[in-house]
């Protein structure tokens, strides 16, 4: 609705003014809330927070969520470089991020331990003061401590230079300290501090896969104030899991033994991986599984005995998931990857496979479960097995819990004060046009109605009273998006598992990126996708992940003249050598963009015990000519239009249309 003053536009939205009345039923109610309005739309912007491909590195995830990528530490400076060293400055930056354990630390070793309660509490006010300044004071008292909501409301909006409140100020700490509140206090105050710091958490995609620590990173996440996800091709494929689909069940084991990463499964989610490893015992106990050896990340160790185990559990998967990506792929030839199905391009005397008109040597062919004359066929053992994975699977609660807290908090894209978020791509044609890709009944979509109907689907999936035919496709769907072409997930010729652990040419290893990562560095494209997404403005732009940037080789994240933000810079330790540092995260604040690049984070106790932060490197992108306030945001255009509302009713109220109540 917009604002009228004609009765006759007023008296058509009557039914929605009444409803509208029950929150506002007085003239003075209905004012008040316009006035608060009005006043929101003139505070600075909320701070908002980008990260992408996490994979399961939780302490690492969980310290950049602490020090909002080094933000806190940016405020602490401004307020006390001039006055405190910076062993200072790290202790309580370090108590800020870790209150619990910090304390205790201090307490054990601070001889005067009151006087440094009194004066470390009236710096943390000071610095929870400056990043509470742009919110209102109904906002910061959502955010505060039931238990200290009066006290810190009180600190904060009073001040310690006011001769006449200076004592009452003082009196206020020293209770606090008398009454032996004082740790309870420090750590409300941090809490609230890392909660203020970040006003909007937006996730690109790829929680899981690779680190161990996926479940704990949505445990967090479930505790969150305000977060998005834009699923990931990882994401997609424990989602594809959780709904029952057999090959994205094995692919989430494969991947978790190639990592030589359990936790998750096991710990997190109560999988019951006995099975699997009595059945490689039985079934591969001869087979050296050379191909399959766990990749092993720095630091971890691993006995030669839980190796072999692991390997040829590995292994075990590994044939099992070709089988039943066979048998999606046979079902759904309209998807074009019967091409996949490798087990049927095997010679198993000669020990070597056909791919694209060529034969190639095998590395091994020894393959105890495969029966040449149809090689895609379960054994009987293997059928078992992958009942009880299923059902292992379908009874977590935990991982059920998680994925509908992904769906609810999630979709493939989001627009957000003139951003395109999406994970990975957006498929197009060898001219930089939008390329159409068909989903269920054959039909076809590009662009921004691809994406939508593409999270129709997903969702469709684990709807109950989904028509039986759309929910089938919908189960199996989430294969393709795992590993098909066209597969805004994924955007490749094809995914060279098979090759990678059984042949011998590299060439065959080669994966072609899609023509949206050949073209995304070109600012007409960008401008072309922006466009086909309906996002205006000077200052648009998109960001993702996906795939990570070589910054040791000098590649850059921002490309297309600015217009693309890449910020998958390797969060995964997996990664790190390869890209030569440990991920990107982007801040988006009233002043503009900064895009901050982090090196390996060691560990939360070498943070507590030595105060050692994430270093990071912060490059300014963007800055705007003025401080960016609520009224030039998405949620500015949305107060714009509750005011017109108001006044609307108002109006009502004033012309007898509607009583006040």
């Amino acid at each position: 609705m917009t604002s009228h003053t004609n009765p006759a536009d007023i008296e058509a939205h009557r039914h929605y003014l009444n409803l509208l009345s029950q929150s506002f039923p007085t003239v003075a109610e209905a004012s008040t809330e316009i006035i608060n309005l009005e006043a929101i739309l003139h505070l600075p912007k909320g701070t908002e927070h980008f990260l992408a491909d996490i994979h399961g590195e939780s302490e690492a995830f969980q310290h950049i969520l602490k020090n909002a990528s080094g933000n806190i530490k940016r405020k602490v400076r401004e307020l006390f470089g001039n006055d405190i060293r910076e062993a200072e400055i790290q202790e309580l930056c370090t108590l800020i991020y870790y209150p619990e354990q910090k304390l205790e630390l201090i307490k054990a070793a601070e001889p005067d331990i009151n006087d440094w309660y009194h004066i470390t509490i009236h710096k943390l006010v000071k610095v929870c003061r400056d990043v509470s300044s742009k919110y209102t004071r109904s906002k910061v008292r959502k955010s505060l401590s039931s238990d200290f909501c009066y006290i810190i409301e009180e600190l904060l909006h009073e001040r310690i230079d006011d001769s006449n409140k200076a004592a009452y100020i003082n009196v206020i700490v020293d209770t606090i300290i008398t009454t032996g509140r004082a740790d309870d206090f420090i750590i409300a105050l941090a809490r609230v501090i890392q909660r203020l710091a970040i006003d909007q958490l937006h996730i690109l995609g790829d929680i899981y896969d690779r680190g161990s620590g996926a479940h704990i990173i949505m445990d967090a996440m479930n505790q969150y104030h305000s977060w998005d996800i834009q699923w990931g091709n990882h994401d997609i494929l424990w989602m594809g899991a959780c709904a029952g689909n057999d090959a994205c069940i094995c692919n989430v084991l494969r991947l978790s033994l190639r990592y030589a990463n359990l936790a998750t499964l096991e710990e997190g989610y109560g999988i019951n991986l006995v099975p699997l490893a009595t059945f490689a015992m039985e079934t591969y106990g001869n087979d050296p599984c050379t191909e399959f050896m766990p990749k092993l990340l720095k630091g971890s160790e691993m006995d030669e005995k839980t190796k072999l185990l692991t390997a040829r559990m590995h292994k075990a998967i590994s044939i099992l998931q070709f089988k039943k990506e066979a048998e999606i792929f046979k079902r759904r030839p309209s998807w074009h990857m019967v091409d996949r199905c490798l087990l049927d391009c095997v010679d198993y005397e000669k020990g070597t496979c056909m791919l694209n008109g060529k034969e190639y040597a095998m590395n091994s062919c020894n393959f105890p479960t495969i029966d040449p004359a149809n090689p895609n066929r379960l054994t009987a053992e293997e059928a078992a097995l992958m009942e009880r994975l299923h059902h292992s699977f379908a009874v977590s609660e935990k991982l059920h819990k998680h994925i509908r807290s992904i769906l609810s908090h999630g979709c493939m894209y989001a627009i957000y004060n003139s951003n395109l978020l999406f994970h990975a791509s957006i498929p197009l044609n060898e001219d930089g046009t939008l390329k159409e890709v068909e989903l269920y009944g054959g039909k076809k979509y590009k662009g921004l109605q691809l994406m939508q109907h593409i999270g129709q689907t997903i969702r469709a999936a684990f709807e109950n009273d989904t028509e039986q035919n759309e929910r089938s496709f919908a189960i199996d769907y989430f294969l393709y998006l795992w590993c098909g072409k066209d597969s805004p997930l994924f955007d490749k010729s094809k995914m060279a598992t098979f090759e990678r652990y059984f042949l011998l040419d590299k060439e065959t290893y080669k994966e072609e990126k899609g023509n949206y990562f050949k073209l995304r560095d070109n600012e007409e494209i960008c401008d072309r996708i922006l466009d086909a997404f309906g996002i205006k403005g000077p200052n648009r732009h998109i960001i993702n992940g996906h795939v990570p940037v070589h910054a040791s080789r000098g590649e850059n994240p921002i490309k297309a003249n600015g217009k693309l933000m890449v910020i998958d810079g390797g969060f995964s330790e997996a990664y790190h050598q390869e890209t030569g540092i440990a991920g990107y995260t982007l801040v988006y604040h009233s002043r503009g963009f900064q895009l901050v690049q982090h090196e390996p984070f060691t560990s939360a106790r070498d943070a507590i015990m030595r105060g050692i932060d994430i270093k990071s490197t912060t490059q300014i992108v963007e800055m705007s000519a003025h401080r960016m306030l609520v009224s030039d945001t998405d949620k500015g255009e949305e107060l714009r239009s509750q005011i017109a509302d108001l006044k609307e009713l108002l109006y009502a109220y004033r012309h007898g249309i509607i009583k006040e109540k």
